[in-house]
């Protein structure tokens, strides 16, 4: 950090002293590091400090090979988009949907400071690589909470549509996929779920490394919330359940875990006072359900055709959803 961050720093903590304990994570594409500050002379005992620093464009490069302009511009957004939900709308978040709390945001030229709560310190220090039921719940039960808060605001200041992988944000890798049903079918799947009279905010990249675990593993709190914007709640989570489960199981327990999320929603739905038919909004959401996971799984398709979460289960319910919806295109002809 440059004398100015760490002068914020300081003043955000009440600290006398900084001193880096380590880094946590480097930003995807070389974009910066995520990085753990012990504290001197404060009333916590460190903070957590995701700083970005933008690379010289002809310099950044991407695992993968998608190296364009484009990536680059979205990559900018989405810190911009991070800074105006902590700034704007983190607040909201309570015990129910747990964020670490931001202390201090600073940009100064090309670079730019969050000054995170640590969460480790903070009663969350486990992170998970497997997933037990219960953990899994406390992730949904995180999910539903969150998309409850949310319901009906409009994402200001955040992605107009939430999710890395949203159409509009994603030509190159539509431009590349082979799936020509999936293909011509993609515009229609975004219009679903772009449709939902629900709409609310998604975290966006709701993986299961993004939770940060209790010691008992019945708490959870998430991070990293560059592409949080508007849109159905499904995309949230099938994409968590794609993320930490593999086929058999997403396809074996798909009706317990999505029976638990709604039992959720409806719990969060009361104690919120949310003025939602939650009877209207589970039916919509339940058909949205395959959808979702069709829309992350075109974007998968382009962007990295041998992953391996492209599998029998994944090209069965895409198949399905865009069966269903050339029915429909032929019965409005």
């Amino acid at each position: 950090m440059n004398h100015h961050f760490q002068a914020i720093t300081r003043e955000a903590t009440g600290a006398k002293e900084l001193f880096e304990i380590g880094v946590i994570q480097n930003l995807w594409s070389g974009y910066g590091k995520i990085v753990r500050y012990g504290l001197k002379g404060a009333n916590r005992k460190s903070v957590v400090v995701k700083h970005v620093r933008l690379p010289e464009q002809e310099k950044h490069s991407h695992p993968r090979g998608w190296n364009t302009n484009l990536s680059h511009q979205r990559k900018l957004k989405s810190y911009q988009v991070e800074m105006a939900w902590y700034d704007r709308w983190s607040r909201y978040c309570d015990e129910t949907c747990r964020i670490p709390a931001c202390l201090a945001l600073e940009s100064q030229g090309d670079e730019v400071l969050m000054v995170l709560e640590d969460l480790d310190d903070s009663g969350f220090p486990a992170r998970k690589n497997a997933v037990s039921w219960n953990e899994l719940k406390a992730c949904l039960s995180w999910l539903a909470n969150f998309h409850v808060t949310f319901m009906g605001e409009q994402p200001q200041g955040l992605w107009e549509t939430g999710t890395y992988w949203h159409l509009a944000t994603r030509p190159d890798e539509l431009e590349v996929l082979t799936d020509s049903a999936l293909k011509n079918a993609a515009a229609l799947i975004d219009q679903q779920l772009q449709a939902s009279p629900f709409q609310t905010f998604v975290h966006g990249d709701a993986k299961l490394a993004n939770f940060c675990f209790s010691g008992d593993g019945k708490r959870v709190a998430a991070v990293d919330f560059q592409y949080v914007g508007g849109g159905c709640g499904m995309k949230d989570v099938a994409y968590f359940i794609g993320s930490c489960l593999y086929e058999e199981e997403c396809e074996r327990l798909e009706a317990q875990l999505l029976d638990f999320y709604f039992q959720a929603l409806r719990k969060a739905i009361k104690i919120k006072q949310k003025p939602v038919d939650a009877d209207a909004l589970e039916k919509d959401w339940r058909a949205l359900y395959p959808v979702a996971w069709t829309d992350f799984h075109r974007f998968l398709k382009g962007w990295s055709p041998g992953h391996w979460k492209i599998n029998s289960y994944s090209e069965r319910l895409a198949c399905e959803v865009v069966e269903g919806l050339n029915e429909k295109i032929g019965e409005t002809l």
